[in-house]
C-alpha cells in the first residue's frame, strides 16, 4: 500500500527545529520529498541527515524569509532538485519577548511584521506559481491562536498573524477554484524552542501559559505536524 505523499514534493520554512522540524519527519515518513528551508545550517542539515537515515529523501536551502531574493531562490532551487512543488508549509517566523505597546521599538515591529507576515506572503508570491503549473496541490500557513484575540504583550507578533490570517483567506478564495488549497494552522502553547526562550527571557512564563490551558498541558510539535 502506497504512502500519502509518494511522488510529491514538500517544502517546509523553518524545518530545521520545532513544528517546522516534526513537520518535515512526517512529511517524509508519508512518503514526500522534502525541501527544508531555515537560516541555521547545521539544525537543517541535520534534519536532513534524520531523513535520509530513514530512507526519505530531502535537501537542505539556507534561507532567511526576510530577504525577497532568498526566498525566490528557495522556491527554484525546490523545483530544480525534485522537478516540481505540491505543498508548502510556511513555518518560519520570530517571536519576540517584548513588553506593552509602549516599550516595542520601531525595530522590533519591523522586523516581526516583516518576517512573519511579509515573508509569508513572499513565500506565497513565489510557491504559487509552481503549485499551478502542477495542476493544483495545498499551502498551509503557521499563524497562531494570538491572531485570533488581543492579549497582553507582543502586540507586534500578535498582529503579524492576525494578517497572516487575512493573507491566508484571500488566497483561499483567489486560487481555490485553481485547485489550489490555503489554510492556516493556529496553535495555542506549543514546546518549540521558542518557548525554551521566552523562558529564558521570562522566567516562569511556562507555567502562566499552561494555567490557561484547557487540556492542562502544552501542546507537542507532532500534534501540529
Amino acid at each position: 500500500m502506497g504512502k500519502q505523499f509518494d511522488g510529491k514534493v514538500a517544502l517546509v520554512t523553518g524545518g530545521n527545529a520545532g513544528i517546522g522540524r516534526a513537520t518535515a519527519l512526517q512529511f517524509s515518513r508519508e512518503g514526500a520529498k522534502v525541501a527544508i528551508a531555515a537560516r541555521r545550517a547545521t539544525q537543517g542539515n541535520q534534519v536532513v541527515a534524520d531523513i535520509k537515515k530513514a530512507g526519505g529523501d530531502a535537501i537542505f536551502i539556507q534561507t532567511d524569509i526576510s530577504d525577497p531574493q532568498q526566498i525566490e531562490s528557495m522556491v527554484t532551487t525546490t523545483v530544480s532538485t525534485f522537478g516540481g512543488l505540491d505543498y508548502a508549509f510556511n513555518n518560519a517566523g520570530i517571536v519576540l519577548d517584548v513588553g506593552l505597546t509602549h516599550e516595542h521599538t520601531e525595530d522590533d515591529w519591523d522586523s516581526t511584521i516583516n518576517l512573519n507576515m511579509k515573508g509569508l506572503w513572499l513565500c506565497m508570491k513565489y510557491e504559487i506559481p509552481m503549485l499551478l503549473e502542477r495542476g493544483g496541490g495545498s499551502i498551509v500557513n503557521d499563524s497562531s491562536a494570538a491572531g485570533l484575540m488581543g492579549g497582553i504583550g507582543r502586540m507586534a507578533y500578535r498582529v503579524s498573524k492576525a494578517g497572516v490570517n487575512i493573507i491566508t483567506r484571500t488566497a483561499a478564495l483567489e486560487y481555490g477554484i485553481k485547485g489550489i488549497r490555503v489554510n492556516a494552522v493556529l496553535p495555542g502553547a506549543i514546546h518549540t524552542p521558542i518557548l525554551d526562550n521566552m523562558e529564558v527571557a521570562t522566567p516562569g512564563i511556562s507555567q502562566e501559559i499552561l494555567g490557561r490551558m484547557v487540556v492542562g498541558r502544552i501542546g507537542k510539535p507532532d500534534e501540529v505536524a
